[in-house]
């Protein structure tokens, strides 16, 4: 038999495995069989599942479900053909089927977390998306009713810049208090998403912290806007008209 790295670190000290006797589960009438050799991990389970402690019994009966893996110079599917031949001259009454790339094999193997990514992403510029629209337009909103006390401070000697920086202010305060509340909940559902993710965990700092940059630039961006219309007020029509 051989068994896998996961099975020899787990059960049997490592290297130490080789030479030592196993019997097969269920299955009294086997004798105990060598461990000749230990392989690679292989992540039989699916690609985004770790690959469990597996042993490899010899079978002399034909097994359906094998796979051959074929090493080729050029293009892979020019030799469909080939393979089919050299594996009839081996074995005539097995069926060759499902010919695909590896690349391709790998790539159906990722599918489904491919497009569970690709709607995550959706979700997440949408709702950056209507956070912006919604910082936009509060502060617009803010502009307007304070345009009296805006024209006032312009009038007394206020820098347009510090005006500016004001209304920026504002908007990154309101982003700030949105993304700690953002990471207090990503925190909390941590196990919820852990099931949902491959290759990175829920609290993986570079992209929590990249996320974040980008809710806070995004915001800089939306509340610019309405900064800069506060600033080009005219201290003397706004006073007059109110």
């Amino acid at each position: 038999m051989l068994v896998n790295r996961s099975f020899a670190n787990t059960y049997l000290g490592g290297s130490a495995a080789i030479g030592r006797h196993l019997l097969q589960p269920g299955n009294a009438y086997v004798p105990p069989s060598e461990i000749r050799g230990i392989v690679g991990d292989a992540r039989e389970n699916g690609m985004d599942h770790e690959p469990p402690p597996t042993v490899y019994w010899c079978f002399g009966a034909m097994q359906p479900g094998t796979f051959f893996l074929v090493r080729t110079h050029g293009d892979p599917a020019s030799m469909t053909e080939t393979i089919r031949r050299k594996i009839h001259e081996i074995e005539p009454r097995r069926s060759v089927y499902d010919l695909t790339p590896l690349s391709d094999h790998i790539s159906d193997a990722y599918a489904e977390n491919r497009l569970r990514t690709i709607l995550l992403a959706f979700f997440a510029t949408t709702a950056v998306l209507l956070a912006c629209v919604g910082l936009y337009g509060t502060l617009s909103y803010l502009v307007t009713v304070r345009q009296r006390e805006v024209g006032l401070r312009l009038a007394l000697g206020a820098r347009r810049t510090q005006i500016v920086g004001q209304f920026l202010a504002q908007g990154l305060r309101a982003a700030l208090l949105g993304c700690t509340a953002g990471l207090a909940i990503a925190e909390a559902s941590g196990r919820l998403l852990a099931g949902m993710l491959y290759g990175v965990s829920p609290s993986d700092v570079p992209t929590l912290a990249g996320v974040v940059g980008i809710v806070v630039a995004v915001s800089i961006l939306a509340s610019l806007l309405p900064a800069i219309r506060a600033s080009r007020l005219e201290p003397m029509q706004v006073l007059r008209e109110g």
